[in-house]
């Protein structure tokens, strides 16, 4: 295959590459790779292979490792002091549903193509190139920006657990502005001792968070029983400031679901297991169990650890950094001691929440890095380790670097629209998937069926948010419903599907990916406009690199871009059949 250094090998080479991004982007942003590339060819790229050694029960380990500690232990003090309330019970929940909607998309994906790319694969060979890379960029932004944000919460439970103030362990340097100001040496050590970790053996890393996450839940069944016990039933419904508003619902409805849209960065540990399916022993029966029985078990642990700390104090005296350890500080002598074990029980839970992401993370580079559309030295699988040496060791350092000197509140939102972002691609390449096959069916009637859907979701998410309350409103949102319902009963009468999974599929099909695509619309509509422009810069940058160097890199390394489908017609490597599509066991 030709290398890519062509374009690169000089100034004038790189000249004469941008003067051609307009035909290079043409023949690669939307061309897609199939199924049986991703396993073959494209895996080949990493030199040696990933070995299969981890069963369901190791990736319901890292699921609730993955999920539990970051959601928890660092954010639902934010959103209950600040979004919802005691309703952040309520919260969870929705997340959690929408989070187990896009699970069962996620799932189908990786038992019909068991390889590490996650979403950044699936869209790949739905969508292109393009939306791929579009996707992978925001996916590793949320995994560096959630570790980050993780690893400094990390700090204010450990210092809460033995007693030191977190103002102790940071170093404030005034030059700097808020948010940025507040060195924290010690996230940083703890980042770079994962990152070590995860290089040695993907086995051993289950086997580390295995026994981390048995930990974890035993202080969290602690934590529940402590908060009904000590808690008071008043509290769901008191402020400590009369001033407030008061109830189970402060903030309204808006508050509740502006409350799931933060907390869904809770539920991104799935999406971290998922990368993990070219390591899975047996991807048909580990891989469901795996992904969607985390979801369900972690939902239930945080709607009751939600409760519990509803129970201990009012919304509006919960710590928004440490809630569940900081609940304790005041208390009588007999008990202080509860609040250091919740501190300590919180740290385990933040390391494995931290250990399940750079996993993920790593992973998700390892295969950007054999599409050619970031350097291919990422793609490189250690032969001894069995474990992406190259993309673990880089985006730890970065992770590190960024967890240094940014506060978590710069870090929430914007990780939180990151993540509906990409639920909501995978669930629409879901159901493009199935009713379209490539080369053989039109796929406009799919494409406008998508468009329709999402606008129609977009129209109710701006209905809901922005007109004033009363029967207008009530009937825009029914119509829009009403709308919705019967495109979806549209698609599933005249559409036929193109193709149905071998081994394990969403069932209910199009109504579960429908739901979450507008679950996932929905929740965007919640977050804040700073969020929004975050995002829309990051986007943009995206764009820019993509132009500005990947298109070019893919374009080279495909030998100028023969290989694999355009979106809508079959090239040279394109299968006769699409029973390779299906891993076999």
């Amino acid at each position: 295959m030709e290398s890519h250094g062509s374009s690169f090998s000089g100034l004038d080479s790189y000249f004469r590459a941008l003067a051609q991004t307009p035909a290079r982007l043409a023949r690669r942003a939307c061309s897609v790779s199939t199924s049986h590339e991703e396993m073959s060819q494209v895996k080949a790229r990493s030199g040696s292979v990933m070995q299969r050694t981890l069963r369901w029960y190791d990736l319901v380990g890292f699921g609730i490792g993955g999920m539990v500690g970051a959601g928890v232990f660092v954010i639902t003090g934010h959103a209950s002091r600040l979004r919802a309330g005691p309703s952040v019970v309520i919260s969870y929940a929705i997340a959690g549903l929408c989070a187990l909607l896009s699970s069962f998309c996620y799932t189908e994906f990786a038992v019909d193509m068991p390889v590490a790319g996650g979403a950044f694969s699936y869209l790949r060979v739905t969508f292109g190139e393009f939306a791929a890379f579009l996707t992978g960029a925001n996916l590793l932004m949320d995994y560096v920006m959630s570790n980050a944000a993780v690893a400094r919460g990390f700090t204010a439970y450990l210092g809460s657990a033995i007693g030191i103030s977190t103002s102790k362990w940071r170093l404030v340097i005034h030059g700097l502005p808020d948010g940025f100001n507040e060195i924290d040496t010690f996230a940083v050590l703890v980042v770079l001792a994962i990152t070590l970790i995860i290089c040695y053996s993907t086995r051993e890393s289950s086997l580390v968070n295995m026994l981390l996450t048995i930990l974890h839940i035993l202080f969290i069944g602690f934590v529940i029983l402590m908060g009904f016990w000590k808690g008071d039933w008043k509290n769901f419904t008191q402020p400590a400031n009369p001033n407030n508003p008061s109830g189970f619902f402060p903030f309204g409805a808006p508050g509740v679901f502006n409350g799931a849209a933060m907390v869904y960065l809770s539920y991104i540990g799935y999406d971290a297991v998922s990368t993990l399916a070219e390591e899975v022993h047996n991807p048909v029966k580990d891989i469901p169990i795996g992904v969607s029985g985390s979801v369900i078990i972690v939902t239930i642990l945080y709607c009751l650890m939600a409760a519990s700390m509803s129970m201990l104090l009012p919304y509006d005296m919960i710590d928004a950094d440490a809630p569940f350890s900081a609940a304790f500080r005041g208390e009588s002598d007999g008990w202080q001691w509860v609040s250091n074990v919740i501190g300590m029980g919180a740290s385990f839970g933040i390391l494995t929440s931290l250990l399940v992401a750079m996993l993920g993370q790593a992973r998700y580079l390892c295969v950007i890095g054999r599409s050619n559309v970031v350097p291919a030295w990422f793609a490189r699988v250690h032969p001894k380790t069995s474990t992406p040496v190259n993309a673990s060791a880089f985006l730890g350092i970065f992770t590190a670097a960024i967890a240094l000197f940014t506060d978590l509140n710069v870090l929430l939102n914007l990780v939180s629209i990151g993540t509906l972002f990409v639920f909501y691609m995978v669930a629409n390449a879901l159901v493009y998937r199935r009713y379209v096959a490539i080369g053989t069916t039109n796929p406009w009637p799919t494409l406008s069926f998508l468009c329709s859907f999402s606008f129609t979701s977009v129209l109710f998410t701006l209905i809901w948010h922005f007109m004033p309350d009363g029967k207008g409103k009530a009937f825009m949102l029914g119509a829009c419903s009403v709308i919705a319902i019967a495109i979806i009963q549209l698609l599933h009468c005249i559409v036929p599907q193109a193709r149905k999974p071998e081994f394990w599929g969403v069932p209910l099909m199009p109504w579960i990916p429908c739901a979450s695509i507008f679950l996932n619309i929905f929740l965007l509509g919640s977050l804040d406009g700073p969020s929004y422009v975050r995002f829309v810069f990051f986007s943009a940058l995206a764009v820019l690199v993509y132009v500005l160097y990947s298109v070019h890199a893919s374009f080279d390394a495909q030998g100028g871009g023969s290989i694999g489908q355009k979106n809508g017609e079959v090239t040279r490597e394109s299968d006769d059949s699409e029973d390779h599509n299906s891993f076999k066991v």
